[in-house]
């Protein structure tokens, strides 16, 4: 009763960072807890993956043709046959489109509680306890785990991804999966994001622009200030929405996990699913008029003034 789980994401046959993150975080509470840390690792032919996840004391595979690409109702026949038949303390699932998945429908039909959006967690005395955002990042509820069995989805920047990818070879050992005939679900075809724009993922330096900038027209401003920075231009849900700029510059849940050496926030508050996108940004600059807009809690460096103003004048500075 005191192992820690973490359910492993794999997209396209490679380990999401997630995992890494989730990795860190097990790790800490399975040594606090002195019990051991597993892998759950669901997939077909995806062993070899099993040595990057050296973080974790074992890693149990299930391996299933069906099982190749995620698919939601095969992956929660599998998730909640091995709870239920090992019954770790702790699971860890990534707050992500697939780990809310998963969670909550385990959670639904083990009847185990679940803990959601949760950054950081600790072990002290044989007792876990959880942090977790809620009302758009404004507030940090914290409390305790759950007995005896929980779940818990965790978000990126509680923990440090490279702090999960330990160099060792832990051990390995195989489940067999529940049977999967009858499942409705089938996977068709993974579908490529358009190419031929810049991949953001990429940039040592994003300048990202929210609603905060008025209007289309304020975009090109901070192109100016990221082309005097060496740069390209990024953005948060509402100015993608607005189609101020495409998909593609898309960071946050929803968008792209960057991880820039420069991230400087123009007029973005800074909601959970945005800082999703920015948890390991080496040095955040956060510009924005509302002084308790949450980007100011994780940012290094802020100020309060007018964007509009600022923007032109640094950008002059700059050149």
């Amino acid at each position: 009763m005191s192992d820690i789980w973490v359910v492993i994401e794999i997209l396209r046959g490679e380990v999401k960072e997630i995992s890494y993150t989730m990795l860190a975080a097990g790790r800490q509470l399975a040594d606090g807890l002195k019990g051991k840390l597993s892998a759950l690792l669901i997939g077909h032919n995806a062993q070899a993956l099993a040595s990057t996840l050296g973080a974790a004391d074992r890693v149990l595979c299930v391996d299933h043709a069906d099982l190749a690409e995620f698919n939601p109702e095969a992956y929660l026949r599998v998730t909640t046959a091995a709870l239920q038949e090992h019954s770790p303390r702790l699971v860890l699932f990534g707050h992500t489109a697939i780990g809310t998945d998963l969670a909550c429908g385990a959670a639904c039909r083990l009847k185990w509680p679940v803990a959601t959006s949760c950054r950081t967690f600790a072990a002290a005395g044989g007792e876990l306890r959880y942090s977790s955002l809620t009302c758009g990042g404004k507030i940090i509820a914290e409390g305790p785990i759950p007995e005896p069995n929980c779940l818990a989805t965790v978000m990126p920047g509680g923990y440090k991804a490279e702090a999960g990818k330990v160099n060792k070879t832990p051990a390995v050992e195989t489940l067999s999966p529940p049977a999967l005939d009858g499942v409705r679900t089938r996977f068709k075809q993974y579908i490529e994001p358009p190419a031929g724009d810049v991949d953001i993922a990429k940039q040592p330096i994003l300048v990202s622009v929210g609603r905060g900038i008025q209007n289309k027209d304020n975009v090109a401003l901070v192109e100016g200030l990221a082309k005097a920075l060496g740069g390209v231009v990024s953005g948060s849900r509402p100015v993608i929405d607005q189609e101020w700029l495409p998909t593609t510059r898309l960071v946050g849940k929803s968008g792209k996990q960057v991880k820039p050496k420069l991230y400087l926030a123009v007029g973005i508050s800074g909601a959970p699913e945005h800082l999703e996108g920015v948890p390991e940004a080496e040095l955040m600059v956060a510009i924005n008029t509302d002084a308790k807009a949450p980007i100011f809690d994780v940012a290094h460096f802020g100020t309060t003034c007018d964007a509009l103003k600022l923007v032109p004048a640094l950008t002059a500075q700059i050149q």
